[in-house]
Formats: structure tokens, sequence, C-alpha cells
């Protein structure tokens, strides 16, 4: 089982209540309102850890939430603001809202943070309302609720160099010869489960990152074999070391196989450059048949245009060391002439804000359905218990435009009106 794409659902805190309350000390007449506000609620981040390559811990744990603000108090007193939750991600991964589909970040630097859900602000205490008019406010806030999210979570390797190729032709076997990397090795066809990293050390003050990928087949892209899950992992490569087995039966078909695989799943794979590599040369069927192309190249066919190209080969054993090292400073030589890799794109959105009076009201067997975002969070700060409370929500009903089209849509005293997850009723 590979863990490299996992959905988690994700809250900010809540923010903290505000207090009502009076300063009351002896000998202090008159002392006024001194309710604090509330803590703002702890945000859910995102932060990279390096030494992470997948996503197996998100199998086990879905839901993470920040903590809460704290309320409140006298004497003026802010209630502290929530712990932020940190979450862990391997290098690579790229976030996604799972409801919308919209690409939220691409987190591929170590230490790379990004707010997936943030926590909502601290509710006001009565000293917030006091006002020439109003100087000993019987009002307070409840604190807001944290954004929740649904995200998708999809892990796409970063490796400066990709080892590609059909089942068998010697992928791991090569990255354990280059790299301290140590994948399981078998001579029957998907071996290799998932993809596998490992660090090549190039000289004394250079190393690269190699990743082995599983097997491609005929119809990969369409899910047969290991189907498409794979083929991500190579969007981060930027060069491809593509091996073909010394011993197939047709090593110009298997060459095409694997790139009409990369050109059909598209993501640009098909234009990495390649180096090819016949692979087992440690056995003599191996080296005859390599012999057959070491001198004219590899014959195959451009599906582009359908005339035949050659393709020049290497010839390598990864069992005995034989031109392996030739290899991996061929793949920097060609490295080096590339840009550095860049991020994917995240699209910008126009700000929007949400103004009071976007509503809409349905009519429903049990009353009146209100949506209106605006309406719905101030129901969840309202204080119920206080009535200063309930008359600045019945205000905001009024000014939303709420109240003046229920009475239009002939709402009647007792009537139920639903708003959020509240249940009101209708007086005159």
């Amino acid at each position: 089982m590979v863990y490299d794409e996992a959905v988690i659902t994700v809250k900010g805190g809540r923010g903290g209540d505000g207090a009502m309350s009076f300063r009351r000390e002896a000998h202090v007449p008159r002392g006024g309102p001194d309710g604090g506000n509330g803590g703002k609620g702890g945000d859910v981040i995102l932060v990279v850890n390096p030494h992470l390559n997948t996503l197996l811990r998100f199998q086990r744990q879905r839901y993470f939430a920040a903590e809460n603000g704290r309320p409140g108090s006298g004497k003026n007193m802010t209630g502290r603001s929530g712990r932020p939750k940190v979450i862990e991600v391997p290098p690579g991964t790229v976030v996604y809202d799972a409801d919308t589909g919209l690409l939220l970040g691409d987190l591929a630097s170590p230490s790379q943070q990004l707010v997936v859900a943030r926590g909502g602000r601290g509710g006001r205490g009565n000293a917030a309302f006091v006002s020439p008019t109003n100087q000993a406010p019987r009002i307070a806030e409840n604190g807001e609720p944290g954004e929740m999210r649904h995200l998708r979570l999809e892990l796409k390797l970063i490796a400066d160099i990709g080892i590609v190729g059909l089942p068998n032709a010697g992928k791991s076997t090569l990255l354990a010869a280059l790299t301290a990397a140590r994948p399981k090795i078998a001579n029957y066809p998907f071996t290799t489960l998932r993809p596998n990293l490992g660090v090549a050390q190039v000289d004394a003050n250079r190393s690269v990152v190699l990743a082995d990928i599983p097997g491609l087949i005929e119809g990969a892209h369409l899910g047969a074999g290991l189907g498409t899950e794979f083929l991500r992992h190579i969007e981060r490569t930027r060069v491809l070391i593509h091996l073909i087995d010394g011993l197939s039966e047709d090593p110009a078909r298997d060459y095409e196989t694997v790139n009409n695989e990369l050109r059909a799943f598209g993501h640009g794979l098909i234009e990495k450059p390649q180096i090819v590599a016949m692979t087992k040369m440690d056995l003599p069927d191996a080296r005859a048949a390599y012999e057959l192309f070491a001198k004219a190249g590899l014959q195959v066919r451009d599906p582009g245009t359908g005339l035949e190209t050659t393709v020049p080969l290497m010839a390598i054993s990864a069992v005995n060391g034989e031109q392996v090292r030739e290899l991996l400073q061929r793949a920097v030589r060609v490295l080096d002439t590339l840009p550095p890799p860049q991020p994917m794109p995240i699209p910008k959105l126009p700000a929007t804000k949400q103004r009071e009076t976007d509503f809409a009201i349905y009519r429903e067997a049990e009353g009146f359905r209100v949506l209106s975002p605006y309406l719905e969070r101030k129901a969840q700060m309202t204080r119920w218990d206080l009535e200063d409370s309930v008359l600045a929500f019945q205000r905001a009903l009024k000014q939303s435009g709420v109240g003046p089209e229920l009475e239009r849509l002939g709402i009647q005293p007792g009537d139920i009106v639903f708003i959020g997850d509240f249940e009101l009723e209708w007086t005159t």
C-alpha cells in the first residue's frame, strides 16, 4: 500500500468568549464596565518536515483541531489565544480543498508553512461596547467559530533524477548500487510497490536525490497495473534515467511502451530529458543483445511523426558496477543545464467581502430558512442570555434586510426562523 494520498478535516480554534463584568472595589464608586475580550482561536498550519516521505500518518488520524481561545475576564483582562495546531507533512505535498478542488498550496521547501484553517476571533467583552450614550453596557459576544475545511493531500516525491522502465528493468538494483537505499529486489513483476528515494554522492561537495518509480506497463495511464498513482511522482523529477531490460525480447517496444504512458499521462513528463541505458550486462545474453544495438543505437518510432529515430544507449550492470557511476555523472551533467524547479502556481482568486445584505430565504414546512453567512456568524456570537445582546441581533436582522423580507413573505408571531444551527421564534 502506498500512502501518497489522504483526505483530512481541519478546524481552527474557536475564539474565547468576551466577559461581562463591572469593576467593584471598595471606596471606588461607579467603577464601570471592565469585561475583557476573549482570546483568538488557534490556526491549523501545515509545515514541511524534510525527514518525512509518506502520508501514512493521515491514514490513522484524519481530524485535526487547533486549541480554542480562552475567555476574557474582569479587570479588562483578555483571554489567552489558542495554541495553533501544527501538522507536519513531507516535502512535495500538494494541498487541495476537497470540496471545491481548489489548489491551496504546494509545500516543497523545508520548513515551508501553510495556514489551512484560521481560528476565530475572540468575542468582545462589555468594556468594548462603552459609548457616550451607553456608559454601562450589559452586552458581550461569544467567540467566533474557527474555519473548518476538508483537505485532499497529494504527495509528489521531490527528486532530482527519476528512474523509469518496465517491471524488472533493474530500477531498484540501480538505486541500491548508487545510494544507501535498500529497496526490495526480486525477479517478478511489481517487486516495487511504492516509490523509493535515495541520495547519491556525486563528489565530496555534491549529492543528488534519486527516485525509483514502480514499473510502468501498457495502459498505466488508464489505471492498468499499478496505475497512475505513481506517474505523478515523476512530475517532480527533472531528469529521467530510462532503463531497458537487457533480456527483453523487444527492447524498442519496451522503450516505446514507457514513453507512450508518459505522453498519455501528460503534465510534461514526455518533455523531460532522458538518458537511456540497457541493464544486466553481467549476463551474457544481455551483453549479446546490447551488441546488436551498440553501433546503430536503438531504432524506435516517433508516435508524433511516425518516423523512425535513433536513441543512443548506454550499457550498465548494477550488479558489478559497470558504467553505473558514468550513468550518474551523465545525468548530473544534464541536470546542471536545466533551470531550477518552480513550485506549482497557486491561483489568485479575487477578494470577496461578504456583505451583510447577501442572503436568501426559503419557506419550509416548519418555518423560514435564512441563508446568510453574516447572520449565521452573528447568531453564533450572540449571548442569548443577555437582553442587550439579543436586541443587537434583532437590529442586525433588520439592517441586513432579512427582517423586512420575512415580513413581506408573511411571517407571523410564533413562526420559527432557522439561521444556521439556531431556531428562533419570531416576535413583533
